[in-house]
């Protein structure tokens, strides 16, 4: 059976100063490689530096590979840096909501602003569908005219899923999105991730440094260290028996 998203010898550097005139290379990834069924969870664990959150950006088009291909569906989204622009089947989710919503416009204006740019819907029916994204993560249809300012952590964490579904995408990256909620609000967004999952074939890219979690929700793991794949395979076989040395640092072992 065919992937939904399968990524092949995925290479990533950056260009930085060694010097007033000088300036070097750094391989931040090497040769990623997996793949994620339609419904699943693929958890992204490492240490710090390892080039998670570089991955991240990659899958969701925030920045180009160098080398490499993603396939959506078997068809190519990038290609040694080349990517699709008429791709908008994985959205990103970062862990600081405030940071990527405009104080100044309205949540449905947000909202709104991605379906004029990305569909031909009229107004009315985006309203309709904006307002049936707010209720879907559990926010109320007269949030559309609330200002982030007016929500809580948890609250902004929903309005970043819902900017993020708007667009009915195939998969969700959520880079540490769970990260700096409160464990109580942590568990309701678990639990409505894995509720709009079933829903949907919804599947998630994973990016957390809570093992907890990651046992919980994901199928697949797929561990980091220094921008290449250390381990990778079902989730609770590398939990019961983790073969690298960085994973078994992770578990404490």
């Amino acid at each position: 059976m065919q992937p939904l998203l399968k990524v092949q010898a995925l290479n990533k550097s950056f260009c930085t100063r060694a010097g007033v005139f000088k300036r070097k290379h750094a391989q931040v990834l090497t040769d990623i490689s997996f793949c994620v069924g339609q419904g699943e969870t693929l958890a992204i664990i490492g240490e710090t530096g390892s080039g998670k959150s570089t991955l991240a950006r990659v899958l969701a088009g925030a920045d180009h590979a160098d080398k490499g291909q993603i396939l959506l569906n078997g068809e190519t989204i990038e290609d040694d840096g080349i990517r699709c622009d008429e791709c908008r089947h994985i959205r990103l989710i970062f862990q600081d909501p405030t940071r990527s919503l405009n104080p100044g416009l309205t949540i449905g204006d947000m909202l709104d602003d991605c379906l004029s740019l990305n569909t031909e819907l009229t107004q009315q029916q985006r309203d309709k569908k904006i307002k049936h994204t707010l209720t879907r993560v559990g926010l109320l249809t007269e949030h559309y005219e609330y200002y982030p300012h007016m929500f809580s952590g948890g609250q902004l964490q929903r309005v970043a899923l819902a900017r993020a579904l708007i667009l009915d995408p195939k998969v969700v990256v959520l880079d540490e999105a769970l990260s700096s909620l409160d464990p109580s609000v942590r568990a309701q967004t678990v639990n409505l991730l894995l509720e709009l999952q079933r829903e949907s074939g919804l599947s998630y890219v994973l990016i957390t440094h809570h093992l907890s979690l990651v046992k919980h929700m994901s199928d697949q793991l797929l561990v980091l260290n220094k921008g290449k794949v250390a381990e990778y395979g079902n989730t609770l076989a590398i939990f019961a028996e983790p073969k690298s040395r960085v994973m078994q640092r992770l578990l404490n072992v």
